[in-house]
Order: C-alpha cells, then sequence, then structure tokens
C-alpha cells in the first residue's frame, strides 16, 4: 500500500497525520495496524469511528502475537470489547493463553464482554466515594485529589468507561461545591511536600548518576523473593512480554516442568579472561540471590568458548569469589561440557535452512551496516559439506564461519554461530579447532540446564531477539531472559579490557613510599615490591576487582550489603565510592577488634614512670561491648605517639600534646605533660620527655592519644582513589584517555610503622581497627614475622569525597 493510503487508513481511525507518519516508520506496527483497519473496515461495512479507532491502534501497538489478531479486531470491531479496560483484559488472555484454543466463553467473561456499565451505576459509585471523602472535599475544595474518587469507582466498576467515570466526578464535585473561587485557583501551598519530593526527585537522581540510596533498604532476600520482582513462575514463560511461542512451545514447558519440578534454576555464567570485578558482584548476587530467595538452584557455568584468552588461574579466581561472597553453586558446569550438542545443533540448523557458511572477513562485518554476505541464500547441501570442513581443519582462521539467518533487536544481521581457532582448549585440547559465540552458546546452554531466569545487564537486551530465535528454530526448551541494570563506580574502571591495559602498563604496580619525614616520595620501591609483574596486578587494592577488594581488607558481607543498597534496579546505576565504603565500616565496625598502631612516630620518655617494670594494660576488643573480650599490652617508660600528636607551637584549638599542654594515654589511665623536646642536629624533633600522673589525679585533659610501647615494626600501605577524576573514561572530562588520568599518590608506604604487640599471631586478611587511624587488614605479602598492613578506609569518611 502506497504511503499516501496508508496516512489515509490511519488518519480514518483518528490518528492525527504526524502521528500516522511516524507509526510508518516502524514497519511491524504499521503493517499489523493496517491489517487491523482493513479488517475492520470490511466488518462494519462503514468508516471506523474514533472510539474503535483509538482501541484498534492500541491492540495492533501491544498485541505480541499477531496470529490472535483477527480474533481480537472481530471484538473490537463487533463492539464486544468497547473499553480500554476490556482490551487491557483482552490481550492478557491471549498472552496466557498463547496456544490453547481460546475458549469463547470464557474469553468472554475474562474480558467483560456484554457487561454493560449503565450510566446510573456510574453515579452511584461515585456518589459512594464522594461521601467517603466529603468533609476533606470539603476542606480543601478542589484542591482535593479527584484521582482518588476515580480510582475508588473504577475498582467498583471494573469495565466502566474511565471518560464516564471522570465526566461523573467532574459533574458531582460541581454539584457540591460550586463553581470554582479564586482561592482555589491558586496553588495549593505544598512546602513540606514540596522539600519531601524535591528530596526524592534528588535521591532518585543520585540512585542513577551517584548512587545514593533511597529510604531504608530491604534486604537482598526482601527484594528478590516471591512476586517481588514480577518475574514469571516456572514453566509461565508464555506470560512474559515479548516471550515468542511456537506450537511446540507448551509441550516443551511441561516436558520443563517435568525435570525440574517448577523448581527457579538461575546461573552465573562469567567468562573465564579476567578476574571478575564490582559489578559482578551485583550480578553474583542477583543470580543466586535468586535462586536462594525462591528455594531454587544456580549454576556456575564458565562460557568458556575463547581458548586465546582463558587461563586456569581466572577460573580458580572466579571460584573463589563467588564462595567468599557466601554462595555455593548447585554444580560447576563449562559450555564446554555441551561442545558434542551444540555441534550436532549447528547441523541441525543448517538443515532446517536457518544458518548457512559464509566467507566474509571480520573486517567486513564491522560497523553498523556491513554488507550482506553473498553466500546467505548457498545450497544447504553445500554449507553442510564446509561446515564439515570447518570442524575438519580445512580452513585457516577467519577464512569461514558459520552464520544465524536472523536480524536481530539492534539491527546487527546474521551473527555469526562458529568460527575457526586453533588455539588448544584448556578442557578439550586439541579435540576442536571451531568455536561457538556468545549468541550461539549462551541460549543453548541455558536450554540445557533448564534454566528459568535468564538474568543479565542490560546491555544484552539487543541479544534478547537471537536468544528466543535459537531455541525456538530447533524447538527445544526456551528459558526467559531478564535484563537488569549494570553497577558501575565513579573515580574508577572495571572493564577487563581496561584493566589489562593498567596491569600491562605497570599502573597497578607502581608505588610511593613515606619517608621518614613524611613526605610522599613517588617510585620509591621497597625490597619486598621487587617482585614478578603478576605479584601485583588484578588483585592490586587500589582496583575494584573482588580478589582486590578482599586483599584491601573488605569484607563478603559489607560488598552483598552494598549491592542490597543498590537494589535490583533496571536502569544502569553509576555509584560513588564513598557509599561502597560506608558499608564496609559499617561491617568493619561490628568485626574487627581494635589495636593500635603509629605510623609515624616520635619517642617519648616518661621520666617519672611509676613502675620499675612495664604495666601490663587491658585493651577492649570493641570498647563499646566489652563482653566481647579484651588484649593486653606493655606500657613501659618509653612510648611512641603520632608526630602529628605534639607540637612545639599550637594553633588555636590545637588540643593534643605541647608545652603547658597535657594528653591522656588512651586505656592506661595516665596524663602525660611535657618537660623538654630533644631534637637533633637538623632540628628536627628527635624525642620528648615527659612526667605522668594519674588521669583522675588533676584536671581532665582536653584529649586522649593512641600510643604503642615495645611495639612490632611493620609495613602500612596507605591507598586512596586511583584515579583523579569521577569519569575517567569519559573524553570530555579526561581528554588524554584514563591512562593519563592515574593519581601518582594512589598508593603511600609506610616502611617502619609501629603497632602494639596484640596483633603478633595476625593472619593475611585478619582485620582490625587501629585506633584514630582506620580499618586495617593484613596482606598476603607479609612473611617472615614481618607484618603488612592494608588500610582498608579511614575510621569517618572523607568529606572531600562527598
Amino acid at each position: 500500500m502506497a504511503t499516501a493510503d496508508s496516512v489515509s487508513l490511519f488518519t480514518g481511525l483518528g490518528l492525527s497525520e504526524h502521528k500516522a507518519r511516524e507509526t510508518l516508520k516502524n514497519a511491524a506496527l504499521s503493517a499489523q495496524l493496517r491489517e487491523a483497519a482493513t479488517q475492520a473496515q470490511q466488518t462494519l461495512g462503514s468508516a471506523i469511528d474514533k472510539a474503535t479507532g483509538t482501541l484498534l491502534y492500541g491492540l495492533a501497538s501491544r498485541l505480541r502475537d499477531p496470529r490472535r489478531l483477527s480474533f481480537l479486531v472481530s471484538y473490537v470491531a463487533n463492539k464486544k470489547i468497547h473499553t480500554e479496560p476490556q482490551l487491557s483484559a483482552a490481550l492478557e488472555y491471549v498472552r496466557s493463553h498463547p496456544l490453547d484454543p481460546i475458549d469463547p466463553v470464557d474469553f468472554e467473561r475474562e474480558c467483560g464482554v456484554g457487561i454493560e456499565v449503565t450510566p446510573e451505576q456510574i453515579e452511584a459509585a461515585v456518589e459512594v466515594a464522594i461521601h467517603r471523602h466529603r468533609p476533606q472535599l470539603l476542606e480543601e475544595r478542589y484542591h482535593f485529589n479527584m484521582g482518588l474518587l476515580m480510582g475508588e469507582a473504577r475498582a467498583a466498576l471494573k469495565w466502566a468507561d474511565g471518560k464516564m467515570i471522570k465526566h461523573e466526578v467532574d459533574m458531582q464535585v460541581l454539584h457540591l461545591l460550586g463553581p470554582k473561587r479564586e482561592t482555589d485557583l491558586e496553588k495549593k501551598p505544598k512546602v513540606a511536600k514540596a522539600r519531601l519530593e524535591e528530596t526524592d526527585r534528588r535521591t532518585a537522581k543520585d540512585v542513577v548518576e551517584n548512587g545514593e540510596a533511597a529510604g531504608q533498604t530491604l534486604s537482598l532476600m526482601e527484594q528478590l523473593r516471591g512476586e517481588a520482582l514480577k518475574f514469571h513462575k516456572p514453566g509461565e514463560n508464555y506470560k512474559t512480554p515479548g516471550y515468542v511461542t511456537t506450537a511446540h512451545t507448551m509441550d516443551l514447558l511441561k516436558q520443563h516442568l517435568d525435570i525440574t519440578g517448577g523448581q527457579v534454576r538461575t546461573r552465573f555464567p562469567p567468562e573465564p579472561n579476567g578476574i571478575l570485578h564490582i559489578g559482578h558482584a551485583k550480578a553474583i548476587n542477583f543470580n543466586f540471590g535468586y535462586a536462594k530467595a525462591n528455594n531454587g538452584i544456580c549454576f556456575l557455568r564458565f562460557d568458556d568458548t575463547n581458548p586465546e584468552k582463558e587461563e586456569a588461574k581466572f577460573f580458580t579466581a572466579i571460584c573463589d569469589m563467588v564462595t567468599w561472597l557466601g554462595y555455593t553453586p548447585y554444580k560447576v558446569t563449562y559450555a564446554s561440557d555441551y561442545f558434542d550438542q551444540l555441534y550436532a545443533w549447528a547441523v541441525e540448523l543448517i538443515h532446517r535452512g536457518q544458518a548457512y557458511v559464509c566467507h566474509q572477513r571480520g573486517e567486513e562485518l564491522k560497523g553498523h551496516n556491513p554488507p550482506p554476505s553473498p553466500w546467505r541464500d548457498r545450497p544447504v547441501e553445500e554449507s553442510l559439506l564446509l561446515f564439515e570442513a570447518m570442524r575438519k581443519g580445512k580452513f585457516a582462521e577467519g577464512e569461514a564461519t558459520l552464520r544465524m539467518k536472523l536480524v536481530m533487536e539492534d539491527g546487527k544481521m546474521d551473527p555469526v554461530a562458529y568460527r575457526v581457532k586453533y588455539t588448544p582448549h584448556h578442557r578439550t585440547g586439541d579435540t576442536w579447532c571451531i568455536y561457538p559465540t556468545y549468541d550461539y552458546t549462551h541460549c543453548l546452554c541455558d536450554s540445557i540446564e533448564h534454566i528459568t531466569h535468564s538474568l543479565c545487564t542490560k546491555e544484552f537486551q539487543a541479544r534478547r531477539s537471537s536468544y528466543f530465535w535459537l531455541c525456538n528454530a530447533l524447538d527445544v526448551y526456551c528459558p526467559v531472559q531478564w535484563e537488569y541494570g549494570r553497577l558501575n563506580l565513579h573515580y574508577a574502571v572495571v572493564s577487563k579490557r581496561k584493566i589489562l591495559q593498567l596491569v600491562a602498563n605497570g599502573a597497578v604496580r607502581s608505588v610511593c613510599s613515606l619517608s621518614s619525614s613524611g613526605l610522599v616520595v613517588p617510585g620509591r620501591v621497597p625490597p619486598e615490591f621487587s617482585q614478578p609483574p603478576c605479584h601485583r596486578d588484578w588483585d592490586d587494592p587500589r582496583l575494584f576487582t573482588l580478589t582486590a577488594l578482599r586483599r584491601r581488607g573488605f569484607p563478603p558481607e559489607a560488598i552483598n550489603n552494598f549491592c542490597a543498597r543498590v537494589g535490583v534496579t533496571v536502569a544502569q546505576t553509576t555509584m560513588e565510592p564513598h557509599l561502597l565504603e560506608a558499608c564496609v565500616r559499617d561491617v568493619l565496625n561490628d568485626t574487627a577488634p581494635r589495636a593500635m598502631a603509629v605510623l609515624e612516630p616520635l619517642q617519648v620518655v616518661i621520666t617519672n614512670f611509676p613502675a620499675a617494670k612495664p604495666l601490663d594494660i587491658q585493651v577492649p576488643n570493641f570498647p563499646a561491648d566489652e563482653t566481647k573480650g579484651s588484649h593486653q599490652v606493655p606500657f613501659g617508660p618509653i612510648v611512641f605517639i603520632e608526630r602529628t600528636d605534639f607540637k612545639e607551637e599550637p594553633e588555636p584549638g590545637y588540643k593534643r600534646l605541647a608545652r603547658g599542654q597535657p594528653v591522656g594515654l588512651r586505656h592506661t589511665g595516665y596524663v602525660i605533660e611535657l618537660q623538654r623536646v630533644i631534637k637533633g642536629p637538623g632540628g628536627c624533633v628527635e624525642s620528648l620527655e615527659v612526667t605522668c600522673r594519674k588521669a583522675d589525679a588533676g584536671e581532665k585533659p582536653k584529649a586522649f592519644i593512641h600510643w604503642v610501647s615495645q611495639p612490632l615494626t611493620c609495613e602500612i600501605r596507605l591507598y586512596e582513589r586511583l584515579f583523579q577524576h569521577k569519569n575517567p573514561e569519559d573524553p570530555a572530562e579526561v581528554p588524554g584517555g584514563f591512562l593519563s588520568d592515574l593519581n601518582p599518590a594512589s598508593l603511600q608506604v609506610v616502611e617502619a610503622a609501629l603497632v602494639d604487640c596484640s596483633v603478633a599471631l595476625a593472619k593475611p586478611f585478619d582485620k582490625f581497627q587501629f585506633e584514630r587511624l582506620g580499618y586495617f587488614s593484613v596482606d598476603p605479602d607479609s612473611h617472615g614475622g614481618q607484618l603488612v598492613f592494608n588500610r582498608t578506609v579511614t575510621l569517618k569518611e572523607d568529606p572531600g569525597k562527598v
């Protein structure tokens, strides 16, 4: 049909000319609407009125199964379905009965066919609603929320026309209140509400852009349990909007239910070509959490279809991280477990005329609009022979691929199913020289494992059509793909490719040392760092890989809590790192025992120490809850304090040790007072001489400081953000690229810090709160009695990070 004819047809339904032309841009919608309008005209034998035209447009734009179009159009054209609620009910009915022969009696009952709602019934329902809210109506007059009245009347009369209800509400309110007065036209004061709405709007914006959590956070299980996410029930895949059904769908779903018993089944399918990052933590929590919350099971399936990039260390690290986050897979599987079946299905796909062998080179297929393959229509027998030749190694890499005959949602045509690669596979060795792609493998592995909910991030939405198409093309069970928003962080990169660049460039192995003067000395590398490059790469604590976060000291509970705080959002979320750090503090505050450490030691000699030998001081592990025990530290005549806790010439407001200003030593019950400052040849303060007294023997000091006596020497690594800008990957913010945005002071190493002896037996990953300094974790570099600590987070959020 010519464009002008189509525009004329659509405007005859009540569409504006602009709307009609916009509709024509959508080929599928315009074809369905054209068919509906033509059938309706033939049924009526006359022009279509606007009300019917509106319903036909709604039907054509919302119907997912074109086979039901004729059936529904007949009901609309014959006025058996004549309201929006009836149309919505009809669309829901055919969606939930995709293949069953439709029972007209049941259909009409569920859709309110034949039910006439009289004006008297609408009048009565509106009267009831107005009577219920009469006092508030009289008080607020036209500032009252009239939508509440319409909603209650609609609830009482399911099949009533919404326009008729609105008209009746307007009439009865006018009768009750009379015409609007001048005060009714004034805007209703909404000071408190406006403030609340502004807060809500700002919070909602931050959830997407800055990651600020809104309101009280539900636990992850509460967010995922039951119908909280409005997901389909196992076996009811066909009720999902957009799900494509075939003549075999219901039989396949019945077989699926026989195998699974209606159990929820999910999977976490990482590629073993890198280490998991904070975004994967959300995926792990979502996949494993959804299964756990609904008494289901979750597979850990490695998508090992690209042997060029896969390494054994990545398989091990991924398993470790899933376990570390507290989840146990139902079963660990590999895409390579199914290589034989996948190959057999590829052959079947060729037999069915749905795949062909193509010789276009990779560079020819790049871009948004590559040329169509000249081999798309080659004979089935020829493609079978060529595919077998690919299998036997008769083609070089890039000379031949197997492509599927479909157009994806993003317009990509005929995605590749198999390609030639002569790299040995870590599990199958040299058995195969052709390997399946993600587009081919993923949905079929889901089908084999009878996954009920295939959960993936939003960027895979464009692959949903190929997911459904391939399962249906082979007549195998088709799971449902659900997408959720990816989790990103500001001041970070999480892409595997870019982390590999950081590793390859040595960017995450460079360090700064803190000299004895406290100045940052870039490039000074302690001997223990002179190790092979792999010693600190993917697990460098400045990264946001899970191995790096574990090494830095982030507890898995904090990461899970952070994922719960982010929530199961559909929109992509980019969170502020300080929110993750806040979750870390919440956990460590209750789990990390206290100890004392000094980063820049200044020796203090107590000239009147009250005992002939050191005293044993009991320090509570958790001062807020002394039932959690204590540890013992020595307190002798020589102690070390932070150099910053003493000033010869203090500025106004300085409360720590100075001449004439004593301070208390935490946990000892003693106060020290300065007597003498001892300096070296260069004028630098080398030590202090003080006297001490009991804390209760005089005026209470302005401050109490931490200290160590008879300490252990240790190394402490202080971490800051790896990047200087919020969005290091944004060319507008960082024109030179993310590698140019590295923070030169992202790591400072204190080589000779002092820590109290209570931590002497600490093991890697043990965590402590060093009083007044922050939370610290023992690094795996610790060896031979030489402890190395990583600062996990400071005690309080740095205001500069907000």
